[in-house]
Formats: structure tokens, sequence, C-alpha cells
């Protein structure tokens, strides 16, 4: 327990079995958990930003939908980095030392929420700092790849993803709940909406404890920090992490490669924002800024000097290989959807549903509050926790079936449900009574979850088996780096139909994208002559 291994190798089935599968066990489940916590601490301003709306924070919709926004977008450079982590600082350094990192944002939104006169920047930098537990997804999966045969690819990376995941439906439950009661002590606040938890709704006038969602993960993270540090290993086999330093040498490596992303973020933001929150005012649109921030953080990677530098020299040799790319937009497509809908879900069924649509003097109003309105917090957890809990059995079927295969049954569900759940959207945004058309868009939706967690459990499977040992774990961390942008664009695309009151024109596009991914995916892996045959 703790210490470095040597000549690891889990494809040997004498191996595996006398040594490698009891080793393999341990380091997932503390991974597992690691993982769980990074994904509510990324994401549960989608929670945080309903409540902020019921308690009467001085905030519009729109500014709220860009704090999911700036985490998904920084948690998804952050990746990036990520990516390359557990070559040059080994497996158990990185995740004992990303997850420790997740209690400063999780202490800061705690103390930001006692307030309700805390200005936006703040809360915005608090996002900001979020990005922490999104960039841990790529490291923790390239770093469970390294210890499980490539046999069983599919489920060890849909287990450490899919319950990883939970992290979202975890947090979707456990923060309306702790905010019920003084846990933490400090003042409550006083609820001027309807909220909600998943045993039913709470009326106005209740106190809350809103600053519990933070606070309450550090009941988490602590012990778990100890986990990975007594618990995990370093492999140090030369496909692996062969020359990595001691802890303060990783840990300062780590430190500096996170700073790059976040630089390059904040230079995103920069871009995007208006001069009113401290942006550049040029507006740039975020189809350009994106690749901006993607090609300089790898760029600006590769000139750290030394030996981190000539260890990321050599793990960019994946940028060469067509089919990083081709698993790149497909990816995106099953993870990117995911996770984007999973930031979103929550306030979108509370800015749709939750208030009445109704023409005034000619415009249509949507400000009025719907006291036949479902509660967000209710229903939200139901789509990540559906996503979530069947990634592992796609995975499995793909290690049956063929990863390519599911991915095209799924990537046709999930146009299909697109367009259904834009339909409905379309007809509850113009009503004055949208909860008329709450439950098919809920049913189509969770079909929806239900098809990207599948399909994310069936690309595993897909990039263990075309790429080497050596180039799949910087592939998966690579694919989900790209792929989290999802939680930026989402939100944000949503925000912006919201605003324009055309919500069902996000749905439209997500569909006409996933239409080319199937084309992709038939291209390099179905049809008759595929560069690699149903992988």
């Amino acid at each position: 327990m703790g210490q470095d291994l040597r000549n690891y190798t889990p494809d040997d089935e004498a191996y595996w079995e006398s040594t490698g599968k009891a080793i393999a066990t341990r380091n997932l489940w503390i991974s597992i958990p690691s993982l769980l916590c990074g994904f509510a601490v990324w994401l549960y301003w989608g929670i945080i930003t309903v409540q902020m709306i019921n308690l009467g924070f001085a905030f519009e919709k729109s500014e709220l939908f860009t704090l999911a926004a700036i985490a998904g977008l920084t948690g998804a450079t952050l990746r990036i980095p990520s990516t390359f982590f557990i070559r040059i600082a080994g497996g158990r350094n990185t995740i004992f030392f990303t997850t420790a990192l997740l209690m400063i944002p999780a202490i800061g939104a705690g103390y930001a929420l006692q307030d309700p006169n805390t200005p936006l920047w703040k809360f915005q930098v608090l996002a900001f700092l979020s990005g922490i537990g999104g960039g841990n997804f790529a490291s923790s999966m390239s770093n469970i790849s390294f210890f499980y045969p490539k046999k069983i690819q599919g489920y060890a990376l849909g287990m450490n993803a899919g319950l990883g995941n939970f992290g979202v439906t975890t947090m979707q439950i456990v923060i309306p709940l702790v905010m019920t009661f003084g846990l933490f002590g400090g003042d409550p606040l006083v609820l001027q909406n309807t909220s909600g938890t998943l045993i039913g709704k709470i009326p106005a006038g209740t106190e809350t404890y809103i600053h519990n969602a933070g606070y309450v993960w550090l009941l988490a993270l602590i012990p778990l920090a100890f986990a990975g540090w007594l618990g995990m290993n370093n492999i140090r086999d030369e496909h692996v992490s062969p020359d990595i330093p001691g802890p303060i040498g990783a840990f300062s490596t780590i430190t500096g490669m996170l700073l790059v992303g976040f630089v390059t973020a904040a230079f995103g933001l920069w871009l995007l924002l208006p001069a009113k929150v401290g942006g550049s005012g040029f507006m740039v649109s975020k189809w350009l800024v994106l690749p901006i921030v993607i090609a300089l953080t790898v760029f600006l990677l590769k000139m750290i000097p030394g030996a981190v530098g000539q260890n990321l020299t050599r793990q960019y040799k994946i940028f060469n290989n067509k089919h990083t790319w081709a698993m790149t937009v497909i990816y995106t497509m099953t993870f990117g959807s995911f996770i984007g809908f999973a930031a979103t879900f929550a306030l979108a069924i509370k800015v749709v549903f939750g208030f009445q649509h109704v023409m005034v003097d000619g415009v249509m109003t949507h400000n009025l509050a719907n006291p036949d309105g479902p509660s967000a917090l209710m229903y939200a957890w139901m789509g990540p926790f559906i996503g979530a809990l069947i990634r592992p059995l796609g995975g499995m079927i793909a290690d049956k079936m063929g990863g390519a295969k599911v991915t095209q049954i799924i990537s046709i569900a999930m146009v299909a449900s697109a367009l259904g759940v834009a339909y409905f959207l379309k007809l509850a945004y113009v009503s004055e009574t949208p909860q008329d058309y709450f439950l098919p868009f809920m049913g189509l939706f969770l079909i929806l979850f239900a098809a990207t967690g599948i399909g994310n459990g069936s690309t595993f499977r897909t990039i263990a088996v075309v790429f080497d040992k050596e180039q799949a774990g910087p592939v998966l961390g690579w694919t989900s780096a790209v792929a989290a942008y999802g939680a930026f664009i989402i939100p944000k695309v949503f925000g912006e139909q919201i605003k324009a009151a055309t919500p069902e024109y996000a749905l439209y596009g997500f569909a006409v994208f996933y239409g080319v991914c199937i084309l992709i995916n038939w291209w390099f892996y179905l049809r008759p002559g595929a560069y690699v045959k149903n992988p």
C-alpha cells in the first residue's frame, strides 16, 4: 500500500490473478470517490444558482448561467495539463494532490454564500477555481487505464467514469438536503420562492443554510486525501511513469502545469466577457475562443523547460495519430453532452417550467412565477443519475459487441431524443401552463442522458483497442479534456437561447452535431475497409 510499483504487467494472466487484480481494485476504489468529489465541486453551481434565485440574490438569470459556464471552461482547460500528469508526476502523487486542492473552492463557496450581497465577480472567481474538479477527470482516467488489462478496459474505465460521475447526482441530492439545517452553523437566509429537495417542496419563508453547499464536501475530501496518499500507487515502468520526482517535486510540477491552464482559461474568459465584469469588452465568439485556449494551453505546456517539456514531447505523439482526432469528436458527443446537460439541467427546468410565459402588450414575458411548476431540485438529479449508472453497462456491452457498433446505435438515439426535447421546449416556453409539457420533456431528456452514458462507456472500449498501452492513457485524458468543454458550451448556448426566447434552437444544434459524429464513427470504424473494424 502506497509504495511505487515496478514490472507491473496486468496483461500477463498469471500476474493479474496473483497480484495485479488486487492492486488495481484498491486503486480503483480510492479513485472513484475522489473523482466523485471532483465532479461535485466542479458542477455544483448548477444547483447553487437555482437556490440563489429562490433566495433572491440580485443577479439576472443569464448572469447565473455564466457561473456554470465559467466552471466548465476552466475545468475543461485544466484537463489538458491533467492529461499528462501521470507520466510526469505518478498516479498516487497526482490523485492525492488534486483531491486535496478541491478544498480551496469548497471553503471559498461556503464563505461567499453566507452573504447575499457578495458581488458577482467573487462567485465568478470561485466558479473559476471549481474547475480544479473538472481537470481531475483526465488524470484519473489516464491513471486507471494503466492498472487494468486491455480485455476489461471498457469495464474498468466505465466504472471509474460512471461511478465518479455520480458526483453530479450525489451533489444534486446532497446539496438541497444539507441546506435545510445548520450543519456548519452560521446564519441562515430566508427563501423568497418555493424551493425543493428530493423528498418534497419547501415553502417560501423557510430558513436555508445555502453555505453548506460548499462546506459539506470537506467531510469527504479530507479522508479521501489521506486514503489516496496511503492506499494508491505510482507505477514506475517505462510506459507509465519511469522518471517521476519525489512528492514535493511532483506537487510543484502539477502546480506549475495547472497554473498554465488557469492562465489560458482566464485569457479565454477575458476575451469572452464584457468590460463591466472585468472582460476585454471584445465579446469574442465562444467558437473562436475555445480553439485559441486549447492551442495556447498545448503550446505553453510544451514550452516548460527541462524534463517536463521533454516528457510532453513524447506524449504529444498522440497528436500525429488520426484516431486521436476522430475519437476526440466522438467522445465529445457522449461525455461532452453528458457533462453539459448535467451542468444545465436544473437551471433549465427552473427557467422554462418554473415561470409562466405570458403575452403582455404584445410582448412575451417570462418573469411570473408558476405555482404549478415542477421543483428543479426534485428532478434535476435523475438525468445525471441515469447517465452515470448506465456507463459501466455501456462499457461491458461494448466489450462484447464492439465499441463502434454500440456508439452508432446510441448516436441515432441521441439525435431523435434531442429533437424531441427541442419540440417540447418550444411548446413550454410560449405557454402559460408550461408544466403541461414537463413529462414528455423529462422522459426524452432521460433517454438522452442514458444514451450519453452508454456511449461514453463504448468510446472507452474503442480507445483502449485502437491505441497502444503508452498512448491510450494520454488519449483518454486528451479526449476527455476537449469533451469537457461541453460543460462550458452547453450552459453558454442555453443561456443565450433562453435570453433570445428560443431554447429549442440549442437542441437543434446539438442534434446536427450528433449527426456529424454518426458519419465519423461509420467512416473510421464501421464501413467496409474501415481503419479498425468495430473496435
